[in-house]
């Protein structure tokens, strides 16, 4: 493997496990300042017993968040000094944001929440809640905006080779990034929903084979379960819908990567939509590929109408050829690929079955969380041995449908880093190819030392993280709740409702 392969990798399985704690934070952050909502408007109990149950596990996840994230920012350093250089300019702004606006009022009112139920009037802590909140939503714009201009430069102009940022609004208001926020969201919502569906079905099963667990603890459970479906179903409607938009966008601005996505070598009108793909996808040429496919419906995903012509992969090479070149630059720095023919399509397989996989996670956990509405109305239990252990498997469906999207979304601009904006508003020049884009002073050993230290430490933390939540899980409310007063002892039932 090259430098730049091992950057890759890198920066890859260091992301993926970073992005598997950043949605179940924001879906629970939100749901949580709900819960805790409830139980200020009603006083209910059980509306505390959730809000601290769950609570919990989303501040174990959230710090691992933090901790997995922080190596994501000295990456672009170590790694990816050249693409820093070229980036910074624009970079500096919405990370500056992140950094010093949306994660310093997350962390300050997070604190506030964890230390201030016994401190804060009760209204003031709620407002904690929804601030902190609110903040980790905000966070995840301000990232997707950086994000997006790489999909989508735009408020730049070039200046002695790198982009210099003109407007940062053109950059907050880029059109990639409105699409992609909706979307982002959306899936955070579909990951908590299913958390909440997966757990809180252990614990019913677990509760219907003890004699002994209090009646409102199973109404509890229940309210959970069917508040985690509702959230799912509610999320994944609006999955299909930011996807459809975000698939239009993508169809004009990055062609060559929803060509890929489709596994579509040839301009077809109207297209047809592949469901299913037999042989070789990795050839550009389509040669002995059959399909399953849906007429017509790739020319309305991609323009809004049943007829319109899309253009394929053989087709688009040529167009990317005569506007960003045939051949990488003579560079010593580009190693193996220095003056090598630049191959404009991206990894065929990865793109089409990442965006399947995608699809097909997210409709099963769709299914899923419309069965288990069913299976509980009316106050009921679901029973049987086989439903709990099926609930906790899906948890993992739309953690697996986000992460296929992100690798989908990342590797389909490739060869580009910073991908070329095809829209008048594009500037020449402003793209980069991700072999620009490594770190020039960094030798392969290095970088595989990296890889291998940082794979085995996530590895720890992960089973840090699966221990602490499986023993808050085990643990139910009981775990979370201060202990009851003994029998004859007198209770302050402020207290019990209110100190953490």
């Amino acid at each position: 493997m090259d430098l730049l392969d091992i950057a890759r990798w890198q920066f890859g399985i260091t992301t993926v496990y970073h992005f598997l704690m950043v949605p179940l934070t924001i879906g629970l952050a939100v749901l949580v300042a709900g819960m805790q909502t409830a139980w200020y408007r009603t006083g209910k109990q059980r509306y505390l017993k959730m809000t601290k149950f769950w609570g919990k596990l989303m501040l174990i996840n959230f710090a691992m968040g933090v901790v997995t994230g922080i190596v994501q920012e000295f990456q672009f350093g170590m790694a990816w000094s050249a693409y820093s250089r070229f980036v910074g300019d624009v970079f500096g702004a919405p990370l500056a944001m992140e950094g010093l606006l949306a994660f310093f009022v997350e962390s300050t009112f997070l604190g506030l929440w964890i230390f201030g139920w016994d401190k804060l009037s009760k209204g003031v802590h709620l407002a904690c809640a929804w601030a902190f909140s609110l903040a980790t939503v905000l966070s995840a714009y301000f990232i997707l905006a950086a994000n997006s201009w790489m999909q989508h430069p735009v408020g730049v102009e070039l200046v002695d080779g790198r982009p210099r940022l003109t407007s940062i609004w053109a950059v907050l208001g880029n059109n990639t990034v409105l699409a992609a926020f909706p979307h982002t969201i959306f899936g955070c919502f579909a990951v908590a929903g299913s958390f909440l569906i997966g757990i809180a079905a252990w614990q019913i099963a677990r509760h219907h084979r003890k004699s002994d667990v209090d009646d409102e603890d199973r109404k509890t459970w229940h309210g959970s379960m069917r508040l985690g479906a509702w959230v799912a179903v509610v999320a994944f409607a609006g999955l299909a819908i930011s996807g459809d938009v975000q698939g239009k966008l993508m169809f004009q601005q990055q062609p060559m990567k929803m060509a890929s996505a489709e596994a579509l070598c040839h301009t077809e009108a109207p297209a047809s939509f592949s469901i299913f793909a037999v042989g070789d996808v990795a050839r550009p040429d389509c040669e002995n590929v059959k399909s399953i496919t849906v007429p017509y419906i790739l020319s309305y995903l991609a323009n809004g109408d049943f007829t319109s012509e899309v253009r394929g992969v053989q087709d688009l090479i040529p167009e990317y050829q005569a506007k960003y070149g045939t051949h990488y630059p003579d560079d010593p720095r580009l190693g193996s690929l220095a003056g090598q023919p630049i191959d404009y399509t991206p990894n065929l397989p990865v793109t089409y079955w990442g965006f399947r996989f995608m699809i097909g996670f997210g409709g099963l956990a769709a299914l899923g969380a419309v069965a288990v509405l069913w299976l509980t109305r009316k106050q009921r239990f679901p029973k049987g041995r086989w439903w709990a252990p099926l609930a906790v498997l899906a948890i993992g469906l739309p953690f697996a449908g986000n992460i296929a999207g992100w690798v989908f979304t990342e590797m389909g601009r490739q060869p580009f880093v910073v991908a070329p904006n095809p829209d008048p508003s594009g500037i020449d020049g402003v793209w980069m190819f991700t072999a620009q884009a490594v770190s020039a002073g960094v030798t392969p050993g290095e970088l595989l030392t990296s890889v291998i230290a940082l794979t085995a430490l996530y590895g720890g933390l992960a089973i840090v993280e699966i221990f602490l939540i499986a023993r808050y899980v085990r643990g139910g409310f009981d775990a979370v709740m201060p202990p009851k007063p003994a029998e004859g002892e007198e209770s302050d039932d402020e207290a019990l409702s209110f100190a953490y």
